[in-house]
């Protein structure tokens, strides 16, 4: 899958049940449903399910929380604004899903 057709999906009612967690999380996010997304995320202790935590985060005003994530994480996806964020987050990890 690409971000194209990431994004084309978002009319459908639920994500692809091929995708990882913190795609699904991106793209619950995407569809305007914070807690679907978080909860997709929130005991998950990988380098990307952390990330997207951060993100998720950082998005409702949580400022210390996403900044703990983000060290935990290592994360370099923190962008200056969040649009700008979630499209790296999700480029990145449909790369890495597409070659993994």
């Amino acid at each position: 899958m690409n971000f194209k057709q990431f994004t084309e999906s978002l009319t459908d009612e639920s994500p692809n049940n091929n995708l990882p967690a913190p795609l699904a999380a991106l793209w619950w996010d995407a569809k305007g449903d914070w807690a679907q997304a978080h909860a997709l995320v929130d005991e998950l202790e990988t380098q990307n399910g952390m990330a997207v935590h951060a993100y998720l985060h950082r998005k409702e005003g949580a400022s210390s929380n996403a900044d703990y994530w983000y060290q935990r994480c290592g994360s370099h996806f923190r962008q200056t604004t969040l649009e700008a964020e979630w499209k790296a987050l999700t480029e990145a990890l449909l790369a890495e899903a597409k070659s993994g």
